[in-house]
């Protein structure tokens, strides 16, 4: 359901989609009906009568869950009130954090090079001393930024004040750099601290954006937005 969800809510599942799915496999010789079970969280990007006129199938939808989908066609193509909710629990939303982790680890490995790297120039040129000391502890920092983002977000997401997920993100980033300040605030300089108190908020919105397509409540509208 969730990938549905995604997929309609960024534009890539739609009624052209569909159109073009029909018409390249040749559904039309394969099958003697001219219905289509769509999810029904797919429903914000297809059109069901530009569909029907297009390719002669009908859309009906089905239930949120592919779990349901035997239970759906036993009854008839009737769904149920339960089959129809939509539920974005904490198990739902702790099983689509992988995908957010795998999918930004390769930005993040280059950005904690980086990172770590060009903490080794200073006045007097490069010091690999100064790249392995100040150097990983920037990187871990960076890396905080990441989980908050990728992990601690969407475990948190019911309770982040806000509307746009890029607010509950800086909101997260703020609460977060609060905290390290408060550990780490004696080793830092002044630039330290303000340059983090940008990064830290900047970083975990910007990757909490990426949550927009696995939630249940967000629209293209809105992700094109934000």
């Amino acid at each position: 359901g969730i990938n549905i969800w995604c997929a309609a809510g960024k534009g890539t599942f739609g009624t052209e989609e569909l159109v073009k799915r029909i018409q390249v496999t040749h559904l039309k010789e394969y099958v003697a009906h001219r219905h289509l079970i769509v999810p029904q969280l797919g429903a914000p990007g297809v059109a069901a009568y530009q569909v029907k006129k297009r390719s002669g199938f009908r859309v009906m939808y089905g239930p949120v869950r592919a779990v349901d989908i035997p239970m759906f066609l036993e009854a008839g193509n009737q769904a149920t009130p339960e089959m129809r909710r939509v539920h974005f629990g904490l198990s739902d939303r702790l099983k689509v954090i992988p995908v957010e982790l795998v999918q930004g680890l390769k930005p993040l490995l280059i950005a904690l090079i980086l990172v770590t790297l060009l903490t080794g120039l200073h006045d007097h040129g490069y010091s690999f001393e100064l790249a392995l000391t100040q150097g990983v502890f920037n990187a871990s920092l960076f890396f905080l930024a990441y989980l908050l983002g990728t992990c601690a977000g969407p475990i948190l997401l019911p309770w982040l004040p806000g509307r746009s997920f890029s607010v509950k993100g800086a909101f997260l980033g703020g609460i977060g750099y609060l905290c390290f300040l408060l550990i780490f605030m004696a080793r830092l300089t002044l630039l330290e601290i303000v340059a983090w108190g940008l990064v830290i908020p900047a970083v975990t919105s910007f990757l909490f954006l990426n949550f927009t397509g696995a939630t249940t409540f967000t629209s293209l509208s809105g992700v094109k937005k934000e």
